[in-house]
């Protein structure tokens, strides 16, 4: 009988591959296969080392990718032949730490289907246990303290295994098999309860006191996996209401939590697309077009859309199990980042909470839920955090012998420092630049209170640590008033100061990729962005690349009075575009209705002497004084209220308008017109997004004439208005452009950190 020969590899597998079960994957199948060897985690990735007959290494190789867990993304394996050293068996290796981390930490993911059978099955040992998990779910980056994955370096590492979890760990058959948060009532997390003077341990006790609590009306602060909720009956305006104002909410919407997709039906309208998004192991908030139903009015108070998520740990479904749809917003105040320390959570929400659901894991990164919408048939990201981050956007390369993108941020074999940026000032989320990779952080919030700055400190720090860099610069907003620039000046190292509009476009080129040394027509429009002229700038025609950007139209500039006044009050911006277009402020125009003569007066003498009046071009205060000449918004409580109540209004046959190149005045004009003449206000609605549709293709149809550009980019707050992006798309395309939309990054200003960092990786920063 001839026996095969022995042959042997080395492989090198990185991209996501701790804490998804790649390594018990591994070594099921060199079992499976026959093979010997070894893997382990290391600050790379994964290594493998495995001998065999040839046939079934080539087999191995393949099915390496192939079959890979559902939870990894591979991004390379490298291979090379070793010496057979005639090795018996296959084991999994002790975890080596060699210089620099340069693997991925996994996202937090939703309870499988797997463990949520145990947990509802009364003969299992983990039934009702609101911390079951195993390789294919569960927490990973809100736990991870440092890399490479392994127990000791997460926040179970005090939770010491008892016998039957040791041996589920232990074992290649078990799909527990060194799943790293492994835990069991006997050895691991517990709930407990505190109400008042009462309070508790035990996961049965606990939730049925929350439970009550809920019932009757009260608020509960509930820890999950990146910080803490507040939760509470959805369909009570008693409840909701108080929650609103103690929460000092306003009017912005509140995400509902359902445990499962027919819940969700009876709320919202749900295509297939938008089912993928809320049933993955994401589960981020998904904004849907809401139906009418018991829900409280209060929940989203005159707004069309409803944010949507599944429950996603165990300790939802548990609750859900109990209770109808529950509000489950961010455990903060109002512009607050989310509370997931335990003694400041108690600190900062004893005024909002009546009840606290607790449990005794740490949680090492806060991390708030992620929301998206649907355009066409793919991911809008809105907010980029939980189940997404810290994912990381590859840098793009440059042309053939040139260093490119990669080369600044310190590649292999590309010489170059590290490099932070400190992202917007609004929604903020910060990118740490390294080994060709941009680690965008978690979802961190508003940067107006020393807790979101510390938050953003915290962000940093852990970036830092968790990748061993440190950043010696920092790129950021030019804004001189900005909290995020006088963060990055305070530092002590070089910064960079990055155009705002700029960075939008530079952020939707790195998503896609647009290698370095390229230029593409970006069209950037938001509400408000330093210009380099002092003005705000919101409406912008670029011709950008990395290393620049040409400003080669924008929207005719509007007189804006009481500056960050106007922005709070639509029906101010609606009378500064008509007196712009020369609309006379007539007594059945809506935003004269709605503002007091005094006012009126005082605005008159300010444009008419421009005082106090900052010019703009922001295309998103001139949605917000459409909104309020339909008389649909004119005061609003939270960013881009008006501009959302205005698209989900838009309906029927659109009225035609047109722009007079980019001033708006004809459309302001033929809109006041229709509406004298009764035309239905969803058709204005509908007909001023398709006049904007329109601008932007006349404006790239003129550019690549110009410069024979054929790409378009889209970046900045308007686009996260599906309609609009659909629409221009549509228009784009059929004139024959590629059209670049955000499906990594937010539009909004969660993305720019992205293109601040990309930016600076080009222009260097002063030193």
């Amino acid at each position: 009988m001839t026996t095969a020969a022995v042959s042997a590899r080395r492989l090198r597998v990185s991209g996501v591959v701790q804490g998804v079960g790649f390594r018990p994957f591994v070594a099921r199948l060199a079992g499976e296969l026959g093979l010997a060897g070894e893997v382990g985690n290391d600050t790379d990735g994964v290594f493998v080392e495995v001998e065999g007959p040839a046939d079934a290494l080539d087999r191995f190789a393949s099915r390496l990718v192939a079959d890979a867990p559902p939870l990894a993304h591979i991004r390379g394996v490298a291979g090379a032949d070793l010496p057979a050293a005639g090795r018996a068996g296959f084991v999994i290796a002790a975890s080596r730490v060699v210089g620099r981390p340069r693997t991925y930490v996994s996202p937090d993911v939703a309870a499988c289907d797997a463990c949520l059978a145990e947990m509802w099955d009364p003969a299992d040992r983990r039934y009702r246990y609101p911390f079951v998990n195993c390789t294919d779910c569960g927490p990973r980056f809100t736990i991870t303290v440092r890399l490479p994955y392994d127990r000791p370096n997460t926040t179970m590492a005090g939770f010491a295994m008892c016998a039957d979890c040791s041996r589920e760990y232990h074992d290649p058959a078990d799909r527990r098999f060194h799943a790293q948060p492994v835990a069991c009532p006997a050895c691991g997390p517990r709930l407990s309860w505190e109400s008042g003077t009462v309070s508790g341990c035990g996961s049965d006790a606990a939730l049925a006191a929350a439970l009550d609590l809920l019932a009757a009306g009260g608020i509960v602060a509930v820890k999950g996996l990146g910080g803490y909720h507040l939760a509470c009956d959805a369909t009570s305006s008693d409840a909701v209401g108080r929650l609103r104002s103690r929460k000092q909410r306003g009017e912005k919407p509140f995400a509902v939590m359902v445990a499962d997709v027919a819940t969700a039906r009876q709320l919202a309208a749900v295509d297939a697309d938008e089912q993928r998004l809320l049933t993955g192991p994401q589960r981020p908030i998904v904004l849907l077009r809401a139906r009418l139903s018991g829900l409280s009015p209060l929940v989203a108070p005159s707004n069309p859309y409803l944010g949507v998520l599944l429950a996603y740990t165990p300790l939802h479904h548990l609750l859900l199990a109990s209770s109808g749809p529950l509000v489950m917003t961010s455990g903060n105040l109002s512009d607050e980042p989310i509370c997931f320390d335990d003694g400041d959570a108690r600190r900062r929400l004893a005024g909002v909470a009546d009840g606290w659901l607790a449990h005794d894991r740490p949680i090492h990164v806060p991390c708030d839920d992620s929301v998206v919408r649907v355009e066409a048939g793919a991911e809008l990201p809105i907010r980029r955090s939980r189940g997404y981050a810290p994912l990381p956007v590859s840098l793009p390369a440059g042309p053939v012998g040139s260093a490119g993108l990669a080369g600044p941020v310190g590649s292999a074999g590309l010489a170059g420092p590290p490099i932070l940026a400190a992202g917007g000032e609004l929604k903020n989320a910060c990118c740490l630049g390294a080994g060709g990779d941009a680690w965008m952080s978690q979802h961190l919030g508003d940067m107006g209170s020393v807790e979101s700055l510390r938050a953003l400190d915290l962000a940093v720090r852990h970036l830092c640590d968790l990748y061993a860099v440190e950043a010696p610069a920092v790129a950021c907003d030019a804004h001189p008033g900005y909290q995020t620039r006088r963060w990055a000046e305070a530092r002590n190292v070089p910064v960079l100061l990055v155009q705002h509009h700029h960075a939008h476009i530079a952020s939707v080129m790195a998503e896609h990729a647009v290698p370095v040394g390229e230029r593409v027509i970006g069209v950037a429009f938001d509400g408000t962005g330093y210009g380099a002229d002092g003005a705000i700038w919101g409406g912008e025609i670029l011709v950008a690349g990395y290393d620049g950007f040409d400003r080669v139209d924008h929207l005719r500039y509007v007189p804006l009075p009481g500056g960050d006044v106007t922005i709070r009050r639509p029906a101010r911006a609606a009378l500064a575009h008509l007196w712009a277009a020369g609309i006379p402020w007539d007594a059945d125009l809506a935003p004269v209705v709605a503002t007091s003569a005094e006012e009126l007066a005082v605005l008159r003498r300010q444009l008419e002497r421009d005082l106090y009046c900052v010019p703009t071009s922001s295309m998103g205060r001139l949605f917000d004084a459409v909104s309020s000449l339909l008389d649909l918004r004119h005061t609003v409580s939270y960013e881009g209220q008006a501009a959302i109540e205005l698209e989900a209004a838009a309906d029927g046959t659109p009225r035609r308008y047109a722009f007079d190149g980019t001033d708006p005045a004809p459309v302001l004009r033929a809109a006041v017109a229709d509406l004298r003449a009764g035309v239905a206000p969803a058709r204005i609605a509908l007909g001023f997004h398709h006049a904007v549709a329109v601008l932007v293709v006349e404006q790239a149809v003129a550019l690549r004439s110009a410069t024979g550009l054929h790409r378009v980019a889209l970046s900045g707050g308007v686009w996260q208005n599906v309609l609009l992006v659909g629409i221009t798309r549509q228009l784009l395309e059929s004139a024959g452009f590629a059209v670049l939309t955000h499906r990594v990054v937010p539009p909004n200003d969660g993305g720019l950190a992205l293109g601040q960092l990309a930016i600076a990786a080009i222009v260097g920063v002063p030193r």
